[in-house]
């Protein structure tokens, strides 16, 4: 039977409610008229999503690691392959594979994700120049659907489930267990190239040469710089190192945020002072420094509950990619559209993608340039930013990124992922999540008539603009 506790929210605390759970280990679909309920249940990880894909208000989340303790099954260290429940946390699989000289070819910002939760977003991390997203490291997974039992998926077996389960958001069914392959390293450690730039220009400027040289890159931005400093910030750069740290192991948590302030701190003059601090933290030039793997990939780890600083109403991220072509015209012209709605953004952040391809059917990673930005939630008034961010990046053949999301118009994800149809025609009928009702749902709900034409059907992007629908813009988050 499920139960009832307020601890199955996203990372992003937007929506704080009781929601019913079921553990994962020892779930089977029931028979009768619960297991045909369309959208009765979900499959929910860690809860590191920011918005409302692994929401299901109106059904029950099937929680991974909840009955019993996730496993990995096997690994070798002759091929990197290794085979884990889909609960299994990506620090777990750190720390099992890196004696032996392997790391994860894909690692997100948090290593608190589930394996099963990387697949389904089809995480993607600072080298996606280099080895693409998660999705293109799965070797199989093991389905567990409603309708059709226990399925092998493959590129070479129900090979279109396979796809649509990579980025799915778990609407495909359960995944139970998967086979990823690893990336040999010669240790953990990562030899860390920080170049400081003084305008964003300078970081158009190195983005393509730091990607040609180094295995990782990525870009802090100062979005509250103006002027001609608009857009400075660091260019940073690592590869991994000869000779370091091979035991896995993350150091431990430096602080907690205890409790959630009235007011978020992240914003007003104490940002804009720390962001000056920060850019001024690295010297002019570029230096070179030796750091430990948790401290390059996941620095915030290290703040137990920071999403807590952002106050009792939550926060909104917004990450686009947009197109290369006008990549730097269109990423200043977002930055300062937060400027002009009076929000600052506390994690900017800027990379570029490259051009691998993921076998993912709604991948959000594509090429080009994808910033993202993270907003104290103020109501109306940081919806209203939202929606024009969500314009710009339309406007601009881009997309927003879905499991980010918690408000977005369905005119906005038809824009970005015109593939939604096939995905639905694949969705497990016993699973559906609030974001896919709040935006595929509505689509079908009016019979799709106005689903945008004017898009292009294999890249993902917008061929020309389009009118978001007001009606659906609008809804709250």
């Amino acid at each position: 039977m499920p139960d009832r506790t307020p601890d199955y929210q996203s990372w992003g605390r937007l929506k704080p409610a009781v929601r019913r759970a079921v553990g994962s280990e020892r779930f089977v679909w029931p028979r009768g008229e619960r297991s045909e309920e369309e959208g009765a249940y979900l499959p929910f990880g860690n809860g590191r999503s920011y918005g409302d894909s692994c929401h299901n208000d109106e059904g029950t989340l099937i929680v991974s690691g909840r009955d019993r303790p996730s496993a990995i099954h096997a690994f070798d260290p002759e091929t990197g392959l290794l085979t884990a429940d889909a609960g299994v946390l990506l620090s777990e699989i750190t720390r099992h594979v890196a004696s032996a000289g392997w790391f994860l070819p894909v690692t997100p910002g948090t290593q608190f994700v589930t394996l099963g939760g990387a697949i389904a977003n089809d995480v993607h991390g600072k080298n996606h120049h280099r080895r693409g997203t998660f999705g293109r490291w799965v070797e199989s997974l093991r389905l567990d659907r409603s309708d059709r039992g226990s399925l092998a998926c493959s590129r070479t077996e129900n090979a279109d489930l396979f796809s649509a389960t990579i980025a799915g958001m778990g609407l495909t069914g359960l995944i139970r267990q998967a086979t990823i392959r690893l990336l040999k390293v010669p240790s953990l450690s990562i030899l860390q190239t920080t170049t400081r730039f003084d305008r964003l220009s300078d970081y158009f400027d190195l983005a393509e040469a730091a990607d040609a040289r180094h295995e990782y890159a990525v870009a802090w931005i100062d979005s509250l710089s103006s002027g001609v400093s608009l857009g400075r910030g660091h260019l940073i750069a690592g590869d991994h190192a000869r000779n370091g740290d091979l035991s896995g192991v993350a150091a431990g948590p430096l602080a907690s945020v205890p409790l959630t302030p009235p007011v978020s701190p992240l914003a007003g003059p104490f940002l804009k002072a720390f962001n000056e601090a920060y850019y001024r933290k690295a010297r002019a030039g570029t230096r070179e420094a030796t750091v430990r793997f948790d401290s390059f990939f996941y620095p915030l780890d290290r703040i137990g509950d920071w999403n807590r600083l952002y106050g009792p109403r939550g926060l909104h991220q917004h990450q686009s990619v947009i197109p290369a072509g006008d990549g730097e015209a269109v990423v200043r012209e977002l930055i300062l559209c937060a400027k002009a709605h009076k929000h600052g953004s506390f994690l900017t952040v800027l990379k570029r993608f490259g051009d691998l391809r993921s076998p993912g059917l709604l991948s959000f990673p594509r090429p080009g340039y994808t910033l993202t930005l993270d907003f104290p939630h103020r109501g109306e008034k940081t919806l209203r930013l939202l929606r024009e961010l969500d314009r710009i990046t339309v406007e601009a053949g881009g997309a927003v990124n879905p499991y980010k999301d918690a408000r977005m118009s369905p005119e906005t994800f038809a824009a970005g992922f015109p593939q939604w149809r096939r995905l639905d025609a694949l969705r497990d009928p016993a699973i559906s999540s609030d974001f896919w009702r709040r935006t595929a749902g509505r689509f079908l709900a009016r019979g799709a008539v106005d689903v945008p034409t004017n898009i292009e059907n294999s890249s993902g992007s917008v061929a020309s603009l389009f009118t978001l629908g007001e009606s659906s813009a609008r809804q709250p988050a």
